[in-house]
């Protein structure tokens, strides 16, 4: 079993970039369907697995997928990134209640440092997501 395991998007790929000693199955602009389909059957069981998904699904049924995918991890504790109330506040619904069903932690976006465009962390900002999913031994 792998420590740490990261999936997602964009998102997830900053996190990633934070925490070098994760595994990690990412890729920036991927939905949930996509996700599914690239890499569904790749997740790797980790004491923590953090995910990132939702802030590229448009006219898809995120519940639906992020619901197979948490369906298909394997894990001590699973962190959740929300996408931008904001922008997707049906996306972060369905984040939260598939979070709520697995007795997952949901991380709270905006962080602190976030760039210009309001969806992505500066560097310090995915260091601060990255600190939040450190799990205390």
């Amino acid at each position: 079993m792998l420590e740490c395991f990261i999936m997602g998007d964009s998102i997830a790929v900053g996190v990633a970039q934070a925490r070098k000693e994760c595994q990690a199955q990412v890729q920036g602009g991927i939905n949930s369907t996509n996700y599914i389909k690239k890499f569904g059957d790749k997740i790797q069981p980790a004491h923590v697995v953090i995910i990132s998904l939702g802030a590229n699904d448009f006219k898809i049924d995120t519940k639906a997928n992020i619901e197979k995918i948490r369906a298909r991890v394997k894990a001590d504790k699973v962190f959740w990134i929300l996408p931008n109330e904001l922008k997707k506040p049906d996306e972060v619904k369905a984040v939260r209640e598939v979070a709520a069903d697995n007795g997952d932690t949901v991380l709270d976006r905006p962080v602190k440092s976030m760039s210009p465009d309001g969806i992505h962390p500066t560097a310090k900002g995915y260091r601060e997501l990255a600190d939040q999913t450190k799990v205390k031994k």
